[in-house]
Order: structure tokens, then sequence, then C-alpha cells
């Protein structure tokens, strides 16, 4: 009889050679006393966070948490229930409310997370017949979304405009089409050519959906979101979520941005909710706009301290526009955690295939002056040479 588990035989062997070299289990790696949004007393050692959601620190907002404490106190800790099954709490209508009004929208949707909101459109929308075109260093959650659809996957190179236009060209013209991409691409930090993309999707008569999470963190002045074509009645759908630059991943709130048709026939398909202190936090966090002004403006301060130093290290590093640094290691990222850990400082896990670069959270600008200044002692005899990882 065939264990159903032996098909990650393989993986286990390789994740218990790792324990073998000392690396850190990230299950035994416990938070016992959190003592700012990127500091935490972990297995009894104060440690910065480098892989943390609650990059700046929204979570502990005071109106964010009077607002959760409030839905808590008045809808208890749950939904109870989808809103196709069981209505829409208050704490729902007033999320999407302040999401209308800080987009200047008629209409948008809440989800309970970015990955359910990416999975619940793609598997809803793309069917047997229709086509799903995507970049290729797409996000988990819209590989997963064509999982589970049944439409066909074509894939085309990362960033590439024309070869999007080669995918489309060679689809039926009568078939249904949904191009799938991401403003900033969450494993890179990249952006995308989004505006020529979109025009290539229309003149093919493809409907879009891009996945802003982190839209908010870019700086660059020749990117923007596409908001403004949802406004003028474009095929556009718009997936966000409040885990980025609000820090609210605990809280489990997203949403949806589309014209008001589309939304109105996506509702009815939806059974994905936020829970209600969520959704309210969620709302409160939308509408404190000083506040994310200042996030954005520590970010782009942090995130050049780490440019400045890993260019100095002469590492390679993606054009990062998000709230990370992504940059080639020479040497297996777990071996990076094991250093940096013991030095006070807590790395997040690797993105394969790219096994030897590392990806570090910005945190406040100190805190990354204090990174800059540690890591070069980990990495500074690792091969610079880019090999299998090469961009």
């Amino acid at each position: 009889m065939t264990d159903l588990f032996s098909k990650f035989d393989a993986l286990i062997a390789q994740r218990e050679g790792l324990l073998a070299t000392g690396v850190k289990d990230p299950f035994s790696l416990v938070m016992e006393e959190v003592k700012s949004p990127t500091v935490a007393v972990v297995n009894g050692k104060e440690t910065i966070l480098l892989g943390t959601y609650n990059y700046m620190g929204m979570t502990f907002d005071d109106d964010v948490i009077a607002a959760g404490k409030k839905a808590l106190d008045e809808f208890g800790a749950g939904t109870t229930g989808s809103r196709v099954l069981n209505g829409t709490f208050q704490g729902h209508k007033e999320c999407e409310d302040a999401l209308k009004e800080f987009y200047g929208m008629d209409h948008a949707m809440v989800f309970s997370t970015g990955y359910q909101a990416n999975l619940g459109i793609i598997s809803t929308i793309a069917g047997k017949g229709d086509y799903i075109i995507l970049d290729i260093d797409s996000h988990a959650s819209i590989y997963d979304g064509c999982k589970m659809g049944d439409a066909e996957i074509v894939a085309f190179r990362h960033n590439d405009v024309e070869a999007l236009e080669k995918r489309l060209k060679r689809l039926p013209a009568d078939a249904g089409k949904l191009v799938v991409l991401e403003g900033v691409y969450s494993m890179l930090g990249d952006i995308a050519p989004l505006r020529e993309m979109v025009a290539v999707a229309k003149k093919h008569g493809a409907m879009v959906l891009v996945d802003e999470a982190y839209h908010d963190f870019v700086a660059d002045p020749s990117y923007s979101s596409l908001v403004d074509m949802v406004k003028k009645g474009e095929n556009v759908i718009i997936s966000r979520t409040a885990s980025k630059i609000h820090g609210l991943a605990g809280l489990r709130t997203a949403f949806v941005i589309a014209r008001p048709d589309i939304i109105a026939r996506l509702q009815p398909l939806s059974t994905s909710a936020p829970g209600v202190f969520g959704a309210l936090g969620a709302a409160a966090s939308i509408q404190d706009t000083a506040f994310q002004a200042m996030v954005k403006q520590r970010n782009i301060e942090g995130r050049e301290i780490m440019k400045t130093a890993i260019a100095k290290m002469g590492r390679k590093m993606t054009e990062s526009q998000t709230n990370f640094v992504f940059f080639h290691a020479g040497m297996p990222v777990e071996q990076v955690q094991k250093a940096m850990l013991a030095k006070g400082f807590m790395i997040g896990r690797a993105f394969p295939p790219y096994t030897d670069w590392v990806r570090i959270s910005i945190g406040t600008p100190d805190e990354m002056r204090a990174v800059a200044a540690a890591l070069p002692e980990v990495i500074s005899g690792a091969p610079k040479s880019l090999g299998s990882s090469e961009r």
C-alpha cells in the first residue's frame, strides 16, 4: 500500500539534514513577548524580526486596537458563516465604505485574506474552456487559484510585454481570457509595466486581475495603480490586502476593487469574509492617512540603508519597490539564518529556486543600520558569482 506521505520523503530528508547542521526549527522559535512591531523576545533573547508582516506597526495603532476591541465586545470573535448564508455584519459594511471613500469608488468588496481574494476570484471566473495567462513569477495564491479552477494555464516570461502578446495571439479569439499580473512582484520586489500589459490584454479581449498588495510602498514615479482604469470602466479587477502597509496580517482582511457590475456578480459567489474585528481594524487603518505617509517615508529610508549596504558588499539585488530587500548572499539562506539569529536577528525562509538569496523585511532605520553592520561578517567569504540563480 502506498504511503500518501511518501512523496514528501525527499523534502523531509532535506529538512532533517538542515536541522542536523544546527539550523533552528522555525516551530521551535517562540516569540514569548512582543516588544514592538519589529522586536520580540524569542527563546529568551531580544531579537529583531526581519521576516515579519508587521513592518511598521499599524497593529499597535491606538485607533486600530480600539476598533478591534469594540468589534469583539459588540459582535464576538467570528462571523458565524459566510455573508451569502448569514448576511453582512456592520463591520464589513464599514470597511467597504472606508475603502470606497479612500479610493473614490462606488463599490468595493472585502475578503478574509489577500490569498483568499486571488484564490476565489481566479478559480471562480476562469473555468473550463477559458484561459489564464500569468507571469511566470506570480505569487503562490495566483498559482493555487489556477489549480482550483478548470481553465487552461498559459505562463509568460517575467515582466515581458512582448511575451504576453505572443501568448495571447495564439489563443482562440472567442475564448474567455484572464490575464493575471502583480503591480509589484511579491518575491522579487520589482514593478510591472502594468499599463502596457493592460493595453495588450484589452487588444485581445482579455480581462485583467492585478494584485496590488505592495502598491503603497512604491517610490518610483513611473509606477501608478490601476484604480483610475477601474473608474473609467475598464475590464480590470484589483486585489489588495491589509497585511502589508497596514500590518494587519494577523487580522486577515483583504479587498477587491472593480466596476460595479463586476462586484455585483462576484458578491453572490463569495463565501470568504474577514472576522468583523479585522474588518473594523482595517477600516481604522485605511482612514489613518497620516500614519500611512509616515510608514512610506520610514520604509524608503530603511530600504535605502539596506540597498547601500548590499551594494557596498558587492552583492546583486533586485530593484525592490517594496518593504523588503532581496539579495544574493552566495550561501544557503539557512546558514545566513543561523548566523544572524545568533546575533539577534531573525530572517525568514528561502524562496526556491533562489535558495542563496536572502529576503529582509524593512524595520526602523536604526534597526536597518544594525542589520547592515552585522551582515558583512556573516556573508563576506561567500562567492559573489550567481550561477544558477542568475536573473
